[in-house]
C-alpha cells in the first residue's frame, strides 16, 4: 500500500474516533478497499477481453475431397501441345525472318538477302543453295507471297520424300530396334518414350542395356523400364555390349517378347574405331532372328544444327541407319537442319522429339510439319 493512501486511512480513522476500535476497525476497512480493488479491476478485463468464440456447427465444417477424386483427377490425360507451338523457335528462325526481307518484288537485292537467310537457318550449304536457285527460277519478279509459297512447296517436297508411314509396325517377333547416338542427343529417353508407345499398343517389350561404356546409361534405362513396366537385360559396367545385345535377343524369344529396343554407347562420331563396333552388334543380333535388327534408328539432338548432318554422315557409313529420330525440336530455332538431312541423305525420318511426355516422341508427317512451321 502506497504512503498517499496510508495517509487517508489514518486521517478518516482519527476523524471518526475509531482509534478505540483500534486495529480491529482498520482491518475492517482494510479488507473493504481491498474488495472494491478487486471488482474494478474484474470490470477492467472485461472491457479487454475478446468476445466469447461459439464453434461452428459441424454441418457447416468445410470437408476435404475425397481422395478418390483426387486421384482420379491426377489421372485425367493431358491433351498434346500443338506442334505450332512445339517448333515456334524453329518457324521463327526459318520462316519469320522472310517477312523482315520480302518487301517487294524479288530481285537480285532480295535474293543475296534470302541466301544469308537460308544459310543461317542450319539447311546446310547444298540445301539452302537448291532452295534459292528454285526461287530465283520461279519467283523473279513476283511479291513476297509467292515466295513464300515456292520456299514452303519446295521444303514440302523434300520432306514428303523421307515421311515414314510404318509407324509402329513390326517386322518379325521380336521386332529388334537397335538405337544409335551420340551422348547427350537423347537417344536413352528415346528409346523410353519409343517403349512407352509400344507398350500401350498392348506390346511385351524389353530394353537392352548395350551402352556398359557408362553406368548412368544403366540406370536411366532401368529407370525407364520401370516407369514404363518393361524388363531391362544388363551387363555389368565396362562389359561387351555385343554380349548384352545378344542376351537380350535371346531373353526376348524366351519370354515371347514382341518387341526388343537395344540401347548403344553414345560414340562420339570422331571416333571411327568405336563406331565400327557397332557393325559387329549388328552382325550379333542377326544371329538367332532373321532380319534383325529390323530397325537401326539413328537419334540426332536438333539443337546441334549441321553438326547433325556430320554425325549422320559417319553413322551412315558404319551401320545401316533405317530411321532418323530428330530429339528436342521443342527446344530450339535450329530445327531446319531436318530439311538438310531430308535432302541430303534421303532416310526416312521416323520420329520427332517435341517435349519431355511421351506422347512427344510423334509419328513424323511433313505436311503436319510444314504447316507448323508456316503458321502464321
Amino acid at each position: 500500500m502506497d504512503a498517499a493512501l496510508w495517509q487517508q486511512i489514518v486521517d478518516w480513522a482519527a476523524a471518526h474516533e475509531l482509534w478505540i476500535a483500534g486495529g480491529a476497525a482498520i482491518a475492517l476497512l482494510l479488507g473493504a478497499i481491498a474488495a472494491t480493488r478487486r471488482g474494478r479491476d474484474r470490470r477492467a478485463r472485461a472491457e479487454v477481453a475478446p468476445p466469447e468464440v461459439v464453434p461452428a456447427p459441424v454441418e457447416a465444417i468445410a470437408q476435404p475431397a475425397p481422395a478418390v477424386e483426387a486421384d482420379a483427377a491426377r489421372a485425367e490425360p493431358v491433351a498434346p501441345a500443338r506442334l505450332r507451338d512445339r517448333l515456334r523457335r524453329t518457324s521463327d528462325a526459318l520462316v519469320g525472318g522472310l517477312g523482315k526481307i520480302l518487301g517487294g518484288s524479288v530481285d537480285d537485292a532480295l535474293l543475296d538477302q534470302l541466301e544469308e537467310l537460308l544459310l543461317h537457318a542450319d539447311l546446310g550449304v547444298k540445301t539452302a543453295t537448291a532452295l534459292l536457285d528454285r526461287v530465283r527460277r520461279e519467283g523473279r519478279g513476283r511479291d513476297a507471297s509467292a515466295v513464300r509459297e515456292i520456299l514452303r512447296d519446295a521444303i514440302a517436297e523434300k520432306l514428303r520424300r523421307v515421311e515414314s508411314r510404318d509407324g509402329l509396325a513390326l517386322a518379325g517377333r521380336p521386332h529388334v530396334v537397335l538405337v544409335l547416338g551420340v551422348n547427350g542427343s537423347g537417344k536413352t529417353t528415346t528409346i523410353g518414350k519409343l517403349a512407352a508407345r509400344h507398350v500401350a499398343a498392348g506390346r511385351k517389350v524389353l530394353l537392352g542395356a548395350a551402352d556398359t561404356f557408362r553406368a548412368a546409361a544403366i540406370e536411366q534405362l532401368q529407370a525407364w523400364g520401370e516407369r514404363t513396366g518393361c524388363e531391362v537385360i544388363a551387363g555389368r559396367q565396362g562389359g561387351d555390349p555385343s554380349a548384352v545385345a545378344f542376351d537380350t535377343v535371346k531373353a526376348a524369344l524366351a519370354r515371347g517378347a514382341d518387341v526388343a529396343i537395344i540401347d548403344t554407347a553414345g560414340r562420339l562420331q570422331t571416333k571411327k574405331p568405336l563406331m565400327e563396333e557397332l557393325a559387329k552388334l549388328a552382325r550379333v543380333i542377326g544371329r538367332d532372328v532373321a532380319g534383325a535388327p529390323h530397325e537401326t534408328l539413328l537419334v540426332l539432338d536438333a539443337n546441334t544444327g549441321q553438326n547433325a548432318l556430320s554425325q549422320a554422315k559417319l553413322f551412315t557409313e558404319v551401320a545401316p541407319v533405317s530411321g532418323l529420330v530428330l530429339a528436342k525440336l521443342d527446344g530450339t530455332a535450329r530445327g531446319g537442319v531436318i530439311v538438310g538431312l531430308a535432302d541430303e541423305f534421303g532416310i526416312p525420318v521416323r520420329f520427332v522429339g517435341v517435349g519431355e511426355a511421351a506422347e512427344d516422341l510423334r509419328d513424323f508427317a511433313a505436311d503436319e510439319f510444314v504447316d507448323a512451321l508456316f503458321a502464321p
